[in-house]
């Protein structure tokens, strides 16, 4: 018993990154993911290992199984939620921005995107385009047809391609639009941020009613410039900004008296912030407080 106990645990540690990358990428959600971990290896010790051929693929279909329980869950407590929705973000190691494919896909702005398919184009997408998951394998985490789940995937490509950053977006592009944020709010200088923004730039504030934030998305230019040109002077003397590795893009941490205040990443596209994504909720915090380990 305690061979076969040895055994499932080994496999479980061996592939826990991957199992963790895999949920949060359906949930948007560290703490989330955690959770659908801990279901994930309750059932996969009661598992009989000499039934299973492939063993990243079989833990792979129950974390997806238990994550789209959960999506589903989850659906509706958005719904409720107090203003807009940004998904937690993990302080991710530099290394995890020398794979592109995987960076773009923990990515805040991809997260965004994901958060409009449904939760079985989601899990059919992440499957098929980060983990490279056969048909066959998709079919039997979903519980559909291999017909239906190429189907699924064809609509979540079209339906991703249309809303991902217009063409492939450089950590240098990132991490120049950063510091104008930076220096904006430790100098006051704010122009060399707002000459980056796009027309059509988007603002999102997340407080989850705990923090103050913006109560609804500030869309364009002009309403974002004045936003920021009103807000960023009134920080305090005692704030610190850190540069650090979000989601597997260049972000700022933003610290008052020491303690955790924001966290900032963007969306840029063609070398402009079309994005603007500011995480308050204290909830969604905890992670940036150390390395998040995500792999393919």
């Amino acid at each position: 018993m305690s061979e076969r106990m040895d055994s499932a645990t080994e496999a479980f540690v061996t592939h826990r990154n991957l199992l963790f990358t895999v949920a949060y990428e359906l949930l948007g959600s560290a703490a989330d993911a955690e959770d659908v971990l801990q279901e994930t290896w309750l059932r996969w010790v009661g598992v009989d290992l000499d039934t299973v051929r492939n063993q990243r693929a079989y833990l792979v279909r129950i974390t997806t199984r238990q994550a789209l329980t959960r999506l589903r869950t989850l659906g509706r407590r958005k719904e409720s939620y107090v203003g807009p929705w940004l998904p937690e973000p993990l302080l991710t190691a530099p290394d995890v921005a020398e794979d592109v494919e995987l960076a773009d896909s923990v990515s805040m702005a991809m997260l965004l995107v994901l958060e409009t398919l449904t939760p079985t184009e989601r899990a059919v997408f992440v499957l098929r385009e980060v983990f490279a998951l056969e048909y066959d394998e998709i079919a039997e985490a979903v519980d559909k047809s291999q017909d239906a789940v190429r189907q699924i995937a064809h609509r979540a490509r079209s339906h991703v391609a249309a809303r991902r950053p217009r063409g492939s977006v450089t950590q240098a592009q990132s991490r120049d639009a950063l510091q104008a944020f930076q220096r904006a709010v430790e100098t006051g200088d704010l122009q060399s941020l707002l000459d980056l923004l796009a027309p059509d730039v988007v603002l999102l504030g997340d407080g989850g009613g705990v923090k103050q934030a913006v109560p609804r998305p500030i869309v364009g230019a002009d309403k974002v410039a004045r936003l920021l040109s009103a807000g960023l002077p009134k920080l305090p003397a005692n704030v610190t900004v850190e540069p650090v590795q979000i989601n597997g893009y260049p972000g700022l941490i933003i610290r008052i008296n020491g303690e955790i205040d924001d966290v900032v990443a963007l969306r840029i596209d063609e070398g402009q912030i079309t994005g603007l994504y500011v995480i308050r909720n204290p909830e969604k915090l905890s992670r940036v407080e150390q390395e998040t380990a995500v792999t393919r």
